[in-house]
């Protein structure tokens, strides 16, 4: 037995030192393509794919390796912050975005994630006014953009080092945070600004706007959506949600009603570029420019590896209006499709996917509107924080503590931010009042945890999934002094005055749970069922290629792509 065993060790070892296979030996490709679909939640595919063609999202899953079981690992499941991990392999501990916004307990403000005043955009107007549903655009108090606030490098800025300057590395999307938190700190971003109905980005990558992008944006593709529609792309009875047209619980945005057609109205209307961000239109532009963006700049056509992300928002916007159980929703994921099979054809007859290397997730997924759950005996509600000041436990809290002021200074969901300089003031400590707050907090309806900071700087936490997911959220400077988990299938429903169908951020799986497709040169087709995380891709990106990991990137390359 002992024998055995020496004999096995002696053949594990010597295989160690045997030449490898390696991905990195092998003629790279032209092209990285990452692409991110903004809430297209994990199970999204398969259920409205019935009417999917064969060019789209069922080309790259015959050809690529399929993650059935994907998921994000950190607790707030927003836009930047899935899109950074995506980007840079690394937990928002790390990377730094922890949420769409923060409360900046320095100037005493709330902070949009990649906003910056020293690099206002090209030939801007002024503050992107953002959308009625789009409330963090408005939350930023300047029109600067930049990667400034990613606090470590992603794999956009590891190929454009390993290649050097001759890799052309882009980032494409309708949301600024959806471009910037891709391209990264060495790339170039454009995305769609709705305050001017153009694509824009901003003096920290370039001074002026090349003349492809002057002859895009004056082209009249945005305008030609005037006075036009957005209609069902197919036969109403071939569609899961035909019958469902009109479902209370959807948002009754101005002018565009909650039933088929969706008017989009004339080109100087109020609301004409955020209602094309509403409906498919934003995903056909955003492709439109990419394709432009890959004639113009030459992608893929010499033997240095560029890098192409193109992150399509109109999924999220849909789900936020409509919910991810609606015909609007079901009719967007095949018009989508066709978007993707129509940019696939684009890259293939451009660069040829057999030079490229695709990889296709997204930043989040979404819950259910509690009305829809409670229809299949799932009970559930919306939760309003501003309430929680009167409540009879946050007063019989402040006589406690003998506080005559309030306690909290800021909630940037999830985040509770105290008001430290009142409750120094007070005489008091501020890990208890923490603490107190968090039990009171936790006996609201709704309110599955609420999780003090100052435990997980101290590892005073059971080391449960939630927990787990909590603490990969916390960045000390960023994240507020109390985080407020939310039970399943809970969330809020107020964007700035606008009640949504839905609105995602949290821990459970209807949130972390994504697709991940990567197809590419050597790559053979597979779908997988173990489960594996999204900080994964972009290790397995850098190992494809043989770049250095990003800097903060802690996932593992995913197995099935390396034969």
């Amino acid at each position: 037995m002992v024998m055995s065993k020496l004999l096995l060790t002696t053949f594990i070892c010597a295989g160690l030192f045997l030449p490898q296979p390696s991905f990195a030996q092998q003629t790279p490709p032209k092209l990285v393509l990452q692409i991110t679909v903004d809430q297209l939640r994990g199970d999204l595919i398969e259920r409205y794919g019935s009417e999917l063609g064969d060019g789209g999202f069922n080309r790259l899953r015959a050809s690529g390796v399929t993650y059935v079981n994907a998921h994000h690992r950190h607790a707030n499941n927003e836009t930047i912050v899935g899109h950074t991990t995506l980007s840079t392999g690394a937990d928002p501990a790390m990377h730094g975005m922890v949420a769409n916004l923060w409360y900046d307990r320095e100037t005493g403000s709330q902070f949009y994630n990649v906003q910056d005043p020293d690099y206002p955009l090209v030939g801007a107007a002024g503050i992107d006014a953002g959308s009625e549903i789009d409330p963090t655009q408005r939350a930023a108090t300047t029109d600067g953009r930049s990667p400034g606030n990613i606090l470590v490098s992603t794999i956009a800025d590891e190929i454009q080092m390993f290649y050097g300057p001759k890799a052309k590395v882009f980032g494409v999307s309708v949301k600024d945070r959806g471009a910037i938190a891709m391209a990264g700190h060495s790339g170039q971003a454009y995305w769609f600004s709705k305050a001017e109905g153009r694509f824009v980005t901003s003096t920290f990558y370039r001074d002026d706007y090349p003349q492809w992008v002057k002859d895009w944006n004056d082209s009249g593709k945005v305008g030609a959506f005037a006075n036009t529609w957005w209609t069902l792309r197919d036969a109403r009875d071939s569609y899961l949600f035909g019958e469902r047209d009109d479902q209370p619980w959807e948002t009754d945005f101005p002018g565009y009603g909650r039933v088929f057609p969706h008017d989009f109205g004339p080109a100087d209307g109020k609301y004409f570029t955020t209602l094309l961000t509403l409906s498919p239109a934003g995903d056909s532009l955003t492709g439109d420019f990419a394709k432009t963006l890959i004639n113009a700049e030459s992608i893929g056509q010499d033997d240095v590896t560029d890098y192409l992300s193109v992150s399509f928002s109109s999924t999220d916007y849909v789900g936020h209006i409509f919910g991810p159980s609606s015909l609007e929703a079901e009719d967007n994921i095949r018009r989508l499709d066709d978007t993707l099979a129509d940019f696939l054809d684009h890259v293939d007859a451009s660069v040829g996917l057999e030079h490229t290397l695709v990889v296709l997730s997204a930043d989040h997924g979404a819950p259910d509107h509690p009305a829809y759950l409670a229809e299949h005996g799932i009970m559930a509600d919306t939760f309003d924080f501003d309430r929680t000041d009167m409540q009879p436990g946050t007063v019989r809290l402040r006589v406690k503590l003998g506080s005559t002021g309030g306690l909290v200074r800021n909630f940037s969901n999830p985040y509770v931010y105290l008001d430290r300089k009142e409750i120094n003031k007070q005489g008091l400590e501020l890990d208890t009042v923490a603490d107190e707050l968090a039990k009171e907090l936790a006996l609201l309806p709704g309110v599955a945890r609420a999780i003090p900071s100052w435990r997980l700087r101290d590892s005073k936490l059971n080391n449960d999934v939630i927990s787990q997911a909590v603490r990969a959220n916390f960045h000390a400077e960023r994240s507020g002094d109390i985080y407020i988990v939310f039970e399943p299938h809970w969330f809020i429903a107020d964007f700035d005055g606008l009640t949504v169908a839905s609105a995602h951020g949290s821990p459970w799986s209807y949130d972390t749970h994504v697709p991940i497709i990567v197809a590419g040169p050597g790559i053979s087709p597979a779908r997988v069922a173990r489960r594996v995380e999204t900080v994964d891709v972009a290790a397995t990106i850098a190992t494809y290629l043989g770049t250095k990991m990003p800097s903060g990137a802690f996932g593992a390359p995913l197995a099935e792509v390396f034969p």
